[in-house]
């Protein structure tokens, strides 16, 4: 049996998905009465009430129960991924990590945290474009399983994930699939701000672009392969969660734009802009090993309460370059 750790909105949206073909799959929550709420009425009204779920998913809010599965989707908020694996006592062979971003307190990417927490237990990383909303729905989405076991754990792994509308992609970068999705994250707030201040589509499209160039320089330079972060989990990651208010981070970079503060828009705690949290670590990550990253600059000023209309005039002040500069 698969289980899933975490009943946030992409946690309920892959289980959801998973017992589509009505396997069973057990679901931790850690809010009281959701699991029972979501065993009794079939919905997570909390966080995904569009959905309906299938009466194959069991929830539950006893982590020891989750031992009994045989792979577990980690889908917990980046920040808790490693209180929550620390609480639970046994692990099955197989940990697929979902959750993206990089944990602010140390530094570490998350199949790091994954690693000291669960030692015996072989670590993936499923990362693509996916809006939780559509995959409970059942629409078509791609993704990136990066397996740190190789062919053998794609092998397990792929035929337990595969359904007929979601469709993953077989890699064995751990370390590019995770810097993609963390970065993009920063980045879609940075796009959102466009999206605040009304700048327009070429504004937008040119942020991605080199958003995206930030990206390949930072994951290059930790190890990843530019393969992966041209693929789905990296650029397809980065060009939806930067074009559509379904993404929590374009929302808060939307609402900086617009004037609001970050105080007032981080206020909402039943959702998580992980960009948020990952945007000091990575700043830091980059200067570090001597990356240029102005976008994700930028956003920690944004951050750090500097007014959006001075923070792009800042970005747009910058000495002219070549485009291939890596700066």
């Amino acid at each position: 049996m698969i289980g899933v750790v975490g009943a946030g909105a992409w946690g309920t949206a892959l289980s959801q998905m998973l017992a589509s073909d009505g396997r069973e799959l057990l679901l931790w929550a850690l809010e009281d009465g959701l699991a029972d709420a979501i065993n009794a009425q079939h919905r997570n009204e909390l966080f995904l009430p569009s959905a309906e779920l299938a009466r194959s998913i069991r929830a539950t809010n006893d982590l020891a129960v989750m031992a009994q599965c045989d792979t577990l989707l980690m889908v917990t908020p980046a920040q808790h991924l490693g209180s929550v694996l620390d609480k639970m006592q046994a692990f099955p062979r197989d940990l697929v990590l979902c959750s993206k971003g990089i944990e602010q307190s140390t530094g570490r990417m998350m199949n790091d945290v994954a690693k000291e927490a669960a030692p015996g237990a072989e670590i993936a990383v499923l990362s693509g474009p996916t809006f939780a909303h559509e995959v409970a729905a059942g629409l078509p989405a791609a993704v990136t399983l990066a397996c740190g076991g190789g062919d053998a754990q794609w092998e397990r792994l792929s035929p337990q994930i595969a359904r007929p509308n979601f469709r993953p992609y077989y890699s064995d970068d751990v370390t590019g699939a995770e810097i993609g999705g963390a970065v993009k994250n920063v980045l879609a707030i940075a796009c959102g701000v466009v999206e605040g201040l009304q700048l327009g589509q070429n504004a937008r499209n040119a942020l991605i672009t080199r958003g995206f160039a930030e990206m390949l320089r930072f994951g290059v330079a930790l190890g990843g392969k530019p393969e992966t972060l041209n693929g789905l989990c990296g650029l397809g990651d980065l060009v939806l969660t930067c074009s559509s208010t379904s993404s929590r981070n374009f929302s808060l970079g939307k609402a900086l734009g617009e004037g609001m503060s970050a105080a007032e828009a981080l206020a909402d705690k039943r959702t998580v802009a992980e960009g948020a949290h990952t945007a000091s670590v990575l700043r830091d990550l980059a200067e570090k090993h001597g990356v240029s990253m102005p976008i994700t600059e930028a956003v920690n000023a944004l951050l750090g309460g500097e007014a959006a209309r001075d923070v792009v005039q800042a970005l747009l002040a910058r000495p002219l370059k070549a485009e291939g500069h890596d700066a």
